[in-house]
């Protein structure tokens, strides 16, 4: 990966990949995208996305008014797929617990850039009833906003958690408010980690509620054990 003295990757990383990514959501599919004038213009950004599909993260980073670098789990970089995502910027983190995946988004957003992350950690239903604490911990420690971002018809009813939708299927975006969290007086680390992954969850599940509502289009159903496969960033 081409990198930055401080080891944040290069923005020439974003020159090829961002085209990509548009090319995916509206030649390959045909995806609705709103919300962008939420995005911040300026400084750094964590965009939180609900999990539905291994689509989820490509969709997300092409239909967004800003490059980002996406959070994606350690196993995908190998071979030729791993090669791509290192030269497209994107950052390999270990999902049984990575503070120094963390520290890295932490300078990518003190150089002023964007993350993504799939804080639900595995493709499911999608609806944001959990998230893990890596989201919170980055908002908090870097002062960077958070804007929930809505996917949907990247994987639908009972389709497998492997399932690629078929070509032209209409996909949606929705970027939300962005919400800033900080430490309050008193409050103790734990106890402001545990508020803030709230908020974010709690901003995050009623955002997709709300795409629903105004899209149309519907969450898959809960994945089923039997159909657990692995996946980005997630499962």
């Amino acid at each position: 990966m081409t990198e930055s003295l401080a080891g944040v990757p290069s923005g020439l990383t974003m020159a090829w990949s961002r085209p990509v990514g548009w090319i995916l959501d509206h030649l390959v599919y045909r995806t609705s995208v709103t919300g962008r004038s939420n995005v911040p213009t300026g400084g750094p950004v964590i965009f939180a996305a609900n999990h539905i599909s291994f689509l989820d993260g490509p969709v997300m980073f092409g239909a967004a008014p800003r490059p980002m670098h996406i959070l994606v789990k350690q196993e995908m970089f190998k071979g030729f797929l791993g090669k791509v995502l290192a030269a497209s910027g994107q950052l390999p983190v270990d999902r049984r617990g990575d503070r120094a995946a963390l520290q890295r988004c932490k300078d990518v957003l003190d150089a002023g850039r964007c993350v993504g992350i799939l804080p639900e950690g595995t493709r499911g239903s999608g609806a944001a009833a959990d998230i893990n604490g890596g989201v919170a911990w980055l908002a908090l420690n870097s002062g960077a906003p958070v804007v929930p971002v809505a996917i949907l018809g990247t994987r639908q009813g009972h389709e497998h958690l492997d399932f690629v939708p078929r070509l032209g299927r209409r996909l949606h975006v929705s970027f939300g408010s962005a919400l800033t969290l900080a430490r309050r007086a008193g409050e103790t680390g734990r106890a402001s980690m545990d508020r803030a992954a709230q908020e974010i969850r709690a901003a995050l599940a009623g955002h997709v509620q709300d795409t629903i509502q105004l899209s149309g289009q519907h969450l898959p159903f809960a994945d089923h054990k039997d159909l657990t496969v692995a996946g980005d960033a997630g499962r």
